[in-house]
């Protein structure tokens, strides 16, 4: 079975273009699953029924996992038995029946402007890596980049003299968005005066690096975002996606169009777009609530 994972896997690398974050996705949804299944006593991908299917759906559930987490899986598991029906592999598709679990909504966390500015001012921009942090904070919040976009951003998808930069996301499809003249000049500061000393006389394609002259991770982002937060005494939750939350929010809030946010962020569809939308219905509401003579 793990073969089979694999030969499945590197089908959607290959031909489908998914970007490796989906397909590490996908291989951990497909090891839990198919260890739902062995546990089960099936010793064979033939025997899979669609109650199999279901139960582990149950079962996730019942471990607490989230609509979006199991609707995710079920995804996985569906293309997996499309493969293995198509490639002669199975008869028939156990999954082609089951619905999708219901998905609700759930409003992202955000950061005000307020907390935006106080993460911004946190690292040390008169040390090496502090220039670099600082640029990749206004970066993130000029563009709503994805931190895994980010670290993937080379030197030559930025033009610092006309404000764009070229973002390489999910499905590799390419998107052009605009810098704002913080972004720019933070970006120029790091080229200048930080990314000569972290290359230390080597040669890279990305924009951000690690102290030792690499692609700076994506786990090394991360800390440094979670660090900047703790520093500046942020008590909200702080997840990869919370500036990109946070650039949609305030766009919207300050009267941006939907399309134009679509089409910055990269979304496929208008509607993953539009959960930002009932922030703002929130934060209204909350208004409303707060100052009205009677709420």
């Amino acid at each position: 079975m793990k073969e089979l994972i694999d030969t499945f896997l590197s089908y959607l690398s290959v031909e489908r273009g998914l970007s490796n974050n989906t397909i590490t996705s996908y291989r951990e949804d497909l090891r839990t699953y198919l260890n739902f299944i062995e546990k089960s006593n099936i010793d064979a991908l033939s025997k899979i029924s669609k109650n199999n299917i279901t139960s582990f759906m149950l079962a996730q559930k019942d471990r607490g996992i989230g609509a979006s987490s199991i609707a995710r899986r079920l995804a996985a598991i569906r293309m997996f038995h499309r493969f293995l029906a198509r490639e002669r592999i199975i008869k028939n598709d156990p999954s082609i029946l089951i619905d999708t679990p219901k998905l609700w909504k759930r409003v992202p966390e955000t950061l005000t402007l307020n907390e935006i500015e106080l993460l911004i001012a946190q690292p040390d921009v008169r040390k090496t890596q502090g220039i670099r942090d600082r640029a990749i904070l206004e970066t993130l919040y000029a563009t709503g980049m994805r931190v895994s976009e980010a670290v993937n951003l080379k030197t030559d998808f930025v033009n610092l003299d006309i404000g764009f930069l070229r973002c390489i996301g999910k499905g590799n499809k390419e998107r052009v968005i605009p810098l704002g003249k913080k972004a720019i000049a933070s970006i120029n500061r790091y080229i200048e005066l930080s990314r000569p000393k972290l290359l230390k006389n080597k040669e890279s394609e990305f924009l951000f690096l690690s102290r030792f002259g690499k692609k700076i991770s994506r786990q090394s982002l991360w800390k440094m975002i979670k660090k900047c937060a703790k520093e500046a005494r942020i008590k909200k939750s702080i997840k990869p996606h919370i500036m990109r939350h946070s650039f949609a929010t305030h766009l919207l809030e300050h009267g941006a169009d939907l399309r134009s946010v679509q089409e910055m962020l990269g979304h496929a569809n208008i509607s993953t777009t539009q959960i930002y939308t009932h922030i703002n219905k929130d934060r209204l509401k909350s208004i409303h609530k707060q100052f009205h003579p009677r709420p």
